[in-house]
């Protein structure tokens, strides 16, 4: 069973537990403090436009100036790597912005103690069902949605209830839903863009114009309701009479407030299912195996280091097979904790040195099935020439 748990405190803020048959799966915070600016969408104003960095900083109206780069500026060239792999030394960001200029930008990365917030011209604008993409024509479907003949009735609805100018990413909850629901989807997100985008136009015609929110993110509750409400959601439980009625105006807006128990609990929810224990758990360095291994996490800025270590684990036949079941064990966990940590960016998984390559690569396929469990979108690189695993991880709701 899938539910969802939510503690709000007045003065600490939330947390937000993802529980499957009693087990945390996922887990967020939100600091009564912390602002979160990612997904919002901004009239800002272009203060000053770095040449040599191909870079500008951009006024959306916080204390620190949002950065933004000559690839976010571009028209996206792949809805897979963005422009990534675009040769960005032909572009000139004097032919795209200049100071004082209006600018429509989503923060697509929040600002940290160091840096401002990460903007981008490329908007995208979620749905129950799809994303949105304005100004593309990419139509992208999700890899969660194994079935052909689901694939190609969903894309067929979608090109035909697309209007043109915009691109669209189907998500797995559109899998076996009625093609009116769907339609409806599209309709409501086009709306939304099409209304936010006659709001800045307005604001750029005013005589003094100033950066403006124009969109506000759904915060970690509401994202986490409308990617998960469609995929067995059973129930929600909460502390906070606040919530309750936020949960149950979603609830009635997506028509499923008959399908998804809402139940209100005033003393500690955290008791549940020794919630307390496991958030805890998820929050040390040092995770201990079954088999008597263990890894340790370590986060940096630019990336997440993992180490895997045998511990108190001797084995009982050879150095293959001993060092096979730390390592099999470890992808596993590795799998949980970087969906229950929500860990993104960069990841460098240092396994116990592997003789034979079949070995190497029935480790690979351990950690690449438990990855489809996790709803965020991952790329295993492979193995570096120093025999370290090299993959990536999209942040979910993270507030780093």
């Amino acid at each position: 069973m899938q539910e969802i748990i939510i503690k709000q405190d007045s003065q600490e803020g939330k947390i937000v537990a993802l529980v499957e048959n009693g087990k945390l799966v996922e887990k967020y915070e939100e600091k009564q403090e912390f602002q979160r600016l990612e997904g919002n969408i901004y009239l800002g104003k272009v203060e000053n436009v770095l040449i040599g960095m191909q870079a500008a900083f951009v006024d959306i109206g916080t204390p620190k100036n949002t950065f933004i780069h000559i690839k976010d500026v571009i028209p996206k060239n792949s809805n897979e790597t963005g422009n990534k792999n675009e040769l960005l030394s032909k572009y000139d960001i004097k032919n795209y912005i200049h100071s004082n200029m209006p600018i429509l930008v989503q923060v697509k990365r929040d600002s940290t103690n160091k840096k401002g917030a990460r903007v981008s011209t490329h908007i995208s604008l979620p749905g129950r069902f799809v994303v949105l993409m304005p100004n593309t024509d990419f139509l992208t479907i999700s890899k969660k949605i194994e079935k052909e003949s689901e694939k190609q009735r969903l894309i067929e609805l979608v090109k035909q209830n697309l209007p043109k100018g915009y691109g669209i990413i189907i998500r797995t909850s559109a899998q076996g839903k009625e093609p009116e629901l769907i339609k409806q989807d599209i309709k409501r997100v086009v709306a939304k863009y099409e209304q936010i985008v006659n709001e800045a136009e307005k604001l750029k015609k005013a005589s003094e114009f100033t950066p403006s929110l124009l969109y506000k993110n759904d915060g970690v509750v509401g994202k986490l309701l409308t990617d998960i409400i469609d995929q067995g959601l059973m129930k929600i439980t909460t502390n906070s009479v606040q919530m309750q009625e936020y949960v149950k105006q979603f609830l009635i807006d997506t028509g499923l407030e008959n399908e998804v128990k809402l139940e209100l609990r005033q003393e500690d929810i955290l008791q549940m299912y020794e919630l307390e224990r496991q958030l805890e758990k998820a929050n040390s360095r040092k995770i201990w195996l079954k088999c008597g291994g263990f890894i340790t996490i370590d986060k940096t800025e630019a990336l997440t280091a993992i180490d895997v270590n045998s511990g108190k684990y001797v084995g009982t036949k050879d150095l293959e097979q001993t060092v096979y079941t730390v390592n099999k064990e470890a992808s596993i966990e590795i799998a949980k904790q970087l969906r229950l940590r929500d860990i993104g960016g960069i990841i460098i998984i240092d396994y116990i040195d592997m003789e034979k390559q079949q070995t190497k690569q029935k480790v690979l396929e351990t950690l690449e099935e438990e990855l489809k469990k996790d709803r965020s979108k991952t790329q295993i690189v492979g193995f570096t020439p120093l025999d370290l695993l090299e993959m990536t991880r999209k942040h979910m709701c993270s507030n780093d």
